[in-house]
């Protein structure tokens, strides 16, 4: 019954009250004395929800720990420095627990190892419904929420909103398919040559086509059937506020499967790895763990050209006539090449969409003399990656271990390759599903 009544009160009241606010419609305090009056002092100490209702319940406080901490800092003279202030005086339950202690013991309650604030777990994966990406026929992956309502909650209550998270989800689940085809391939005694691990790699690159045809296909929309860019930076955004000085707020950025993904096929920048670490807190402990194991493991590519007995360090210096040979003599050099240009074209597709909603309306609005919001910046995503480390980024997935091939692979035939070997269990070409469970 707490969490019907909790479920409800998030998806209607909150987003009135945020958006109320928001238009000076309201005061700012008419949200803490709702949940004063309304919300906090009905609720049941943590202990008494099972791991999955202290999931669902961590979702609901994440939303309204995030609406506190940005009426509060928007609004404050210096609150942006002392965002903690924000929750004083909201307590819950008969032993008035104060609100981040409450949140914080809710999210130990889920045996996820969840941070004490809001992440990209309770905000995205937990939050959208359960995902399921299929090939024709067969079934590639089940990325779970933990809802079965059909309903997105979100800050404001609008479509764009929704569709946002649930292009995040559905993006996160094609990326969850794609590894794990992959991480098999990681084994001692792998034949990367073998017809499965052929097909497995095929499989990936088509996956990877679609994820960055989801990414264009989001971008294409009119405003009214995705985001308008506004409402992206002005709203939704400026609810990704620090609960702590220094802690991480929930991101996009902190989508484990893309992470894994880099680690699998590699991304040749130096640092890499510490920009990752950085991002632990915002992590979830298996996602920490997985991440942990793959950056102490050569890449893929890596474990391929020395099984195969391919000399990485010499690729740079081939020359087309010797490329070509090369391919010759192993021809799966071609679908890995077309594999890690799915890669980096993916990522270019996120970029795109990072310019077209972030960093391009807020460069016209400096080039205007507008400026930047004063609580969340949009000259940066909120886990502080700039438009040049996400140019970076992109380079250097592009610039992989197998790009001189490109010398002797032309996308038309590595289009080929991959189209070629991707059949469902009849037999037939397939198209890439990404569907929400009903």
């Amino acid at each position: 019954m707490v969490l019907q009544q909790m479920g409800a009160w998030v998806g209607e009241e909150l987003p009135r009250l945020n958006t109320a606010i928001l238009r000076d419609e309201l005061p700012v305090d008419a949200l803490r004395e709702a949940l004063r009056d309304e919300v906090m002092p009905g609720l049941p100490a943590p202990d008494r929800f099972t791991p999955a209702e202290a999931r669902r319940m961590l979702v609901h406080l994440g939303f309204i720990g995030a609406s506190v901490g940005r009426h509060y800092q928007e609004r404050t003279p210096g609150g942006k420095q002392t965002p903690g202030v924000a929750f004083e005086g909201l307590v819950a339950g008969g032993d008035e627990i104060p609100f981040r202690a409450y949140f914080a013991a809710m999210a130990d309650r889920t045996g996820t190892g969840h941070d004490h604030r809001d992440s990209y777990a309770s905000l995205v994966r937990w939050n959208v419904g359960t995902i399921e990406v299929r090939l024709g026929e067969d079934l590639l992956a089940v990325l779970p929420g933990e809802f079965n309502d059909g309903r997105i909650r979100t800050y404001t209550g609008t479509g764009g909103e929704e569709r946002f998270f649930a292009l995040v989800k559905k993006g996160e689940a094609i990326e969850l398919a794609v590894n794990d085809l992959l991480e098999p391939l990681t084994a001692p005694g792998t034949r990367f040559d073998s017809e499965d691990a052929v097909s497995r790699v095929r499989t990936a690159a088509v996956l990877l086509q679609a994820l960055r045809q989801l990414f264009l296909d989001f971008a294409a929309l009119p405003p009214e059937q995705s985001m308008p860019a506004e409402h992206f930076m002005d709203v939704f955004r400026q609810f990704a506020v620090h609960w702590t000085p220094g802690d991480i707020p929930p991101s996009g950025a902190l989508d484990p499967e893309a992470l894994k993904r880099d680690f699998l096929l590699g991304v040749a920048i130096d640092d890499y790895d510490r920009h990752v670490r950085r991002l632990f807190p915002g992590l979830l402990s298996d996602e920490r763990a997985a991440l942990e194991a793959l950056m102490a493991r050569p890449t893929l590519p890596q474990q391929m050209a020395a099984s195969l007995g391919v000399d990485l360090a010499a690729l740079p210096d081939a020359g087309p006539a010797e490329v070509r040979r090369l391919l010759s003599r192993q021809p799966v050099l071609a679908d890995w090449y077309a594999l890690l240009a799915a890669h980096a074209r993916a990522a270019g597709a996120h970029l795109m969409v990072s310019k077209k909603f972030l960093f391009k309306p807020q460069q016209r609005r400096d080039a205007e003399g507008v400026g930047d919001r004063l609580l969340v910046s949009n000259r940066s995503g909120t886990t502080g990656m700039t438009e040049t480390f996400l140019e970076r980024l992109t380079r250097a997935r592009r610039e992989h271990v197998l790009a001189p091939l490109r010398r002797g692979v032309s996308a038309e035939t590595a289009n080929t390759t991959i189209a070629g070997g991707v059949r469902s269990r009849t037999g037939r070409a397939a198209p890439v599903e990404v569907l929400p469970v009903s």
